[in-house]
């Protein structure tokens, strides 16, 4: 019996299990259903505490680590709720927390990673960032040695680290432009042979694997939440925390109600926000001026079939939009409160939560679970060295020829693949 199938939202028709796309071209997302529909942890590591609700058919037994889910005191009682839990994706080695990239967005790439190797596919893999995923696949990719091209905005630069020493499957190309501008280079890149898209948004491995947020988160506290929390940028992590959450449900053990999607923004650039509440809500200048620009995507998953408009529809959810100062004042509360440091995507969930309450959209016995999506850097700081990955090449996003430029770049670190 197979472990799971991949189907069209739309026409419901069975994918193989490695498609991005339904084959009759229709816009909609498709989703991985599993044979198992009780979930069961299994004493593997990382990650793969979750295998059983994860598309893979094997693990990467090196590298991975998972969401560390606890009850709130102090921050709960800061903001007078009796049941807030918190999901903490990170380095916190005092919880037993050991996501060493500090971002859940490792929890995309190592079941993403492990699908190629089950596919035999040594292709580059091209991964567009803005910076958090791609430091993730880094770290993915040093373990497996898969090839990896990432494609960043030149900003964000910055925040491609990694704690190995031998990084030579990594190419770091950036772009003088914003994350929409590496998403189209990117895109370009991939339909090149030789070199193979991720799927972003589209793969079952990424949304699957964030959505083991609410799996840890509930497997932790026995119940479902009444709310979630999440700073989103594309949406995606909402969209699988509604997933899994439609997966427990039908588990019958957790309760029989959707929680709220509770979804944050970062002004002064919210799409999502001014898609879903009617406004304009985004500047001509975005990215500039944000709080943390990684939660800026110019055309993210909102009303295609599965997508993020579906997520909020089916739960009742709300999207809230966090000035820079109201992130802020978030992140000094928290780190204040729990005593650990979170990334500012993080800290607009934070301030988020605390909207929420203000403005009477929760109740203080309510199950809440926030889910702090990068957390701990500074305190990773404390026991390792943080070593900055090389920019391969720069490219401007007007040059009409920066695609040949990267393929003659990648050709020069990953010759024997092109």
């Amino acid at each position: 019996m197979n472990k799971y199938s991949v189907k069209c939202l739309l026409c419901g028709e069975v994918h193989d299990p490695y498609s991005l796309n339904c084959k009759k071209g229709d816009d909609s997302f498709l989703r991985a259903y599993y044979t198992a529909k009780q979930l069961m942890p299994t004493d593997m590591p990382g990650i793969w505490r979750y295998y059983n609700w994860l598309p893979t058919e094997g693990i990467i037994e090196e590298g991975s680590g998972r969401t560390v889910t606890y009850k709130s005191e102090n921050l709960a009682s800061a903001l007078g709720l009796d049941d807030l839990w918190i999901a903490f994706n990170g380095y916190w080695p005092e919880k037993n927390a050991y996501i060493m990239t500090c971002t859940f967005k490792d929890l995309e790439s190592f079941p993403t990673m492990q699908r190629l190797r089950e596919q035999g596919d040594k292709r580059i893999i091209v991964v567009a960032s803005a910076g958090n995923t791609a430091r993730a696949f880094a770290h993915a990719c040093s373990v497996t040695g898969q090839p990896l091209l990432l494609v960043v905005p030149k900003d964000s630069a910055h925040r491609l680290w990694t704690l190995h020493d031998d990084n030579h499957s990594v190419c770091l190309v950036t772009v003088e432009g914003d994350y929409f501008d590496a998403i189209s280079l990117a895109g370009k890149l991939a339909s090149r042979e030789g070199f193979v898209n991720e799927g972003g948004a589209k793969n079952v491995a990424r949304r699957d694997g964030m959505g083991t947020v609410m799996l840890d988160a509930v497997l932790t506290s026995n119940e479902l939440p009444a709310h979630y929390f999440q700073a989103v940028g594309s949406g995606t992590g909402g969209i699988s925390a509604w997933e899994a959450s439609m997966r427990l449900l039908e588990d019958g053990r957790f309760g029989d109600t959707l929680p709220k999607l509770q979804l944050g923004q970062n002004l002064p650039c919210a799409p999502l926000y001014s898609l879903w509440n009617d406004v304009d809500a985004v500047d001509a200048a975005c990215p500039e001026g944000m709080y943390d620009d990684v939660l800026f995507n110019r055309k993210p998953p909102f009303a295609i079939k599965g997508g993020v408009k579906d997520a909020l529809e089916a739960t009742g959810g709300i999207l809230y939009a966090v000035n820079n100062k109201e992130a802020s004042e978030a992140q000094e509360l928290f780190e204040r409160s729990e005593g650990i440091d979170i990334n500012p995507a993080a800290a607009v969930a934070v301030a988020s939560l605390v909207q929420a309450v203000k403005a009477g959209n929760v109740k203080s016995t309510e199950k809440i679970v926030l889910n702090i999506t990068g957390g701990g850097q500074k305190r990773l700081m404390q026991d390792y060295e943080l070593k900055q990955l090389p920019v391969s090449l720069t490219v401007s996003a007007k040059d009409e020829d920066a695609e040949a430029k990267v393929v003659t770049k990648a050709a020069e670190l990953f010759g024997a693949l092109l």
